[in-house]
C-alpha cells in the first residue's frame, strides 16, 4: 500500500500567509502522521507475524490506525489502556469504536507485556519507533521537492507534537541535507518540554537532530478542556474551511501564533489528521462551551 504525495494548501489565517501541508487528506484510515509512521509496516511482508501489540488512551488515532493494519494484514491486535471511560463503554464511538469493530482486543488496567515471541509485534505508544523513519523521510522529501518548485529559500515547518516522532524524524533528515533547509519546530502536548525532550533521546541520542521546542507560559494539561483551544479551532475552521484535530492542533496553533519569530520567514504548518477524534471531543467542548 501505497500514499501519493499530500498537497500544500496556502491559507489566510488572522491576516497571516500560512502554508499548509495536507497529510490529513492521505487516507481516511491512516490520516496524517499514522500514515508516515505506519509506512514501513504499510509497505513490507512480516509473514511471521501473528499479531500486534500496542498501548495508550482509549480514543488514540493511532489505536485505530493499528486496528486498520491489523485487519488488513489479517493479524490479531490487542491494546492495553490505562481506563475506559463509562460514558464511551456505554456508548462506543469515534476511534474507540472503529477499532472494536475491526477487531481489537483491549485490555484494560493492565501493562503490555514485552513480547518474547517473535510471532508478535510490539508497536510503542503513539507509534514511536525507529521504523517511523521509513515514512517520515518521504514526508520530508516532499517537502524539499515543493520548496524549490517554489523557489523558497527559507522555510520554516511547525507542527505540534504527542510523542515528538514525527518533529524528531523530520528535523533529523533535514539536518542531514545540510545546506539551506528547513528549520523544524514543535511544541509538546502531552507532557511538558522535558517530557517530549526524553521521548526524542530515547530516539535519538545526538540533540544536534532534536528539532526546536517552543512552549506557552502556561502550563498545558493533556485532554483538559480549554475555551482557549475550543474559539481558536472554531476559529480557523471559519477562516480557512478546514477542520483541524481538536486535542493537538488548538494548542499548536496557539503555540505558533504566540512565537512571531518563527512566521518572520515563510512557514510551512503540517496538519496531521487525527479528526476521527473530534467526534468524541466536539461534543465535550460542545456541553461545556457551547
Amino acid at each position: 500500500m501505497t500514499f501519493d504525495s499530500s498537497p500544500v494548501q496556502s491559507i489566510v489565517f488572522d491576516n497571516r500567509q500560512i502554508f499548509l501541508k495536507r497529510d490529513d487528506l492521505l487516507h481516511p484510515d491512516f490520516s496524517g502522521n499514522k500514515a508516515r509512521k505506519l509506512h514501513y509496516f504499510l509497505q513490507n511482508d512480516f509473514p511471521n507475524i501473528h499479531k500486534i501489540v500496542s498501548y495508550g488512551s482509549a480514543q488514540s488515532n493511532a489505536m485505530y490506525s493499528l486496528s486498520v493494519l491489523a485487519k488488513m494484514k489479517g493479524w490479531e491486535f490487542e491494546y492495553y489502556v490505562d481506563h475506559v471511560a463509562e460514558y464511551l463503554k456505554e456508548n462506543p464511538h469515534g476511534n474507540y469504536e472503529g477499532a472494536l469493530k475491526n477487531g481489537m482486543k483491549i485490555h484494560v488496567g493492565r501493562v503490555p507485556p514485552i513480547p518474547t515471541n517473535k510471532n508478535i509485534l510490539l508497536i510503542e505508544e503513539g507509534g514511536r519507533q525507529k521504523e517511523a523513519e521509513y515514512g517520515i523521510r518521504l514526508l520530508a522529501q516532499e517537502i524539499v521537492d515543493w520548496q524549490k518548485e517554489n523557489n523558497i529559500d527559507e522555510l520554516n515547518i511547525f507542527l505540534p507534537s504527542g510523542t515528538g516522532t514525527t518533529a524528531l524524524f523530520l528535523s533529523k533528515t533535514f539536518i542531514g541535507i545540510g545546506g539551506t533547509r528547513p528549520t523544524v519546530y514543535t511544541c509538546p502536548c502531552v507532557g511538558d518540554e522535558s517530557y517530549l525532550k526524553k521521548q526524542f533521546l530515547e530516539l535519538e541520542s545526538d540533540e544536534k537532530f532534536h528539532p526546536t521546542v517552543l512552549t506557552l507560559e502556561k502550563k498545558h494539561h493533556f485532554g483538559k478542556l480549554y475555551k482557549e483551544n475550543y474559539k481558536i479551532w472554531l476559529k480557523l475552521q471559519q477562516q480557512t474551511g478546514v477542520e483541524f484535530d481538536l486535542l493537538y492542533d488548538p494548542l499548536g496553533w496557539r503555540v505558533l501564533l504566540a512565537h512571531p519569530e518563527v512566521l518572520s520567514k515563510p512557514i510551512l504548518y503540517i496538519h496531521q489528521g487525527g479528526v476521527l477524534g473530534n467526534e468524541s471531543m466536539l461534543p465535550r467542548y460542545q456541553r461545556k462551551y457551547d
